[in-house]
């Protein structure tokens, strides 16, 4: 018979995989330090530009630019605190402030594959119904989608923590660098079937719904690609690269972290700092990787940033 778990007043979790770094953590520090700056500088440059240039005041760029501030609002989620926890000798954080930072990193990820989808949908009816696609992609109907992309993301992980507040912990040791809600969960002295249920939503409205729906928006592009010129057929492929690129990033990220969460897979002949790489893989990339794929990577954008230079020398 398992020893029974007796329920402890947490006040506060420790976050094990920081670990003692000794002097290396002012290396590490400044790694990271300057990683942030860049991404939040990245995203800010570009943001900047789109909302200077009228020429960029189009839906696919409107969705491009959600995208920029997006990879901002999640890095902000992770890095300050895990740049403190990186100075720090005793790796603690309160248990309201890992629950609010669980929820923003989940809400921004859920935000990032829903924005995904709706830049998919974006290319879907502009090469399959270009006739009509002003009407259908028109300012206001962005809008409306980003906002609903936002507020579904919020409103989602909000109900979430409303069932975290609730549970009953026998324990305060997380081993990652951020507050995990799969790791959170395995701390409760007994997880209901609810719990387990909530768990499994969470995975499949967060990844698996929006990355069907990116897929079918590919499909159909496909389908009318190969029946029409190769020309086409290019500037298709060349449109879509970036979100293709995008969407694996993420669907690997992903992986990672729910390997590193769930399984057996990050024993003890895993280095460790591999298994920090998996479990941040995605918050740390993705930022930066999104700048070059759809800033610096679209023509457009890339005039825009020439002109912007010259407009301001």
């Amino acid at each position: 018979e398992e020893p029974h778990l007796n329920k402890t007043e947490t006040m506060y979790f420790v976050l094990a995989a920081y670990g003692d770094t000794g002097e290396l953590k002012y290396v590490y520090f400044g790694i990271m330090l300057f990683w942030f700056v860049s991404i939040w500088m990245m995203n800010s440059v570009l943001i900047l530009i789109i909302y200077k240039d009228k020429r960029l005041h189009e839906p696919m760029y409107m969705l491009v630019c959600n995208l920029f501030v997006n990879e901002i609002s999640g890095s902000t989620s992770l890095y300050p605190l895990m740049l403190s926890q990186m100075l720090s000798d005793t790796h603690q954080v309160t248990v309201p402030w890992c629950f609010l930072q669980m929820c923003y990193i989940y809400a921004s990820i859920s935000v990032e594959f829903y924005s995904l989808a709706a830049m998919a949908y974006d290319r879907y009816v502009a090469i399959c119904y270009p006739l009509q696609y002003s009407l259908i992609m028109n300012t206001g109907r962005v809008c409306k989608i980003i906002s609903a992309v936002w507020g579904y993301s919020f409103i989602n992980f909000f109900i979430l923590l409303l069932f975290l507040i609730h549970l009953d912990l026998c324990g305060n040791i997380i081993d990652k660098v951020f507050c995990d809600y799969y790791l959170i969960t395995q701390l409760s002295c007994s997880v209901s079937l609810i719990e387990q249920i909530s768990e499994l939503c969470l995975g499949f409205l967060t990844v698996i719904v929006p990355f069907c729906l990116v897929l079918i928006s590919y499909q159909k592009i496909l389908a009318v690609c190969l029946k029409g010129s190769k020309e086409n057929a290019r500037k298709a492929a060349s449109t879509c690269t970036p979100q293709i690129v995008s969407v694996s990033n993420l669907f690997i990220g992903c992986t990672f972290h729910i390997v590193d969460s769930r399984t057996n897979f990050t024993g003890s002949q895993v280095p460790v700092k591999v298994r920090i790489i998996f479990s941040v893989y995605l918050l740390i990339f993705q930022p930066m990787v999104t700048p070059f794929m759809y800033g610096f990577n679209l023509p457009k954008i890339r005039q825009a940033c020439k002109r912007f230079c010259l407009n301001n020398k």
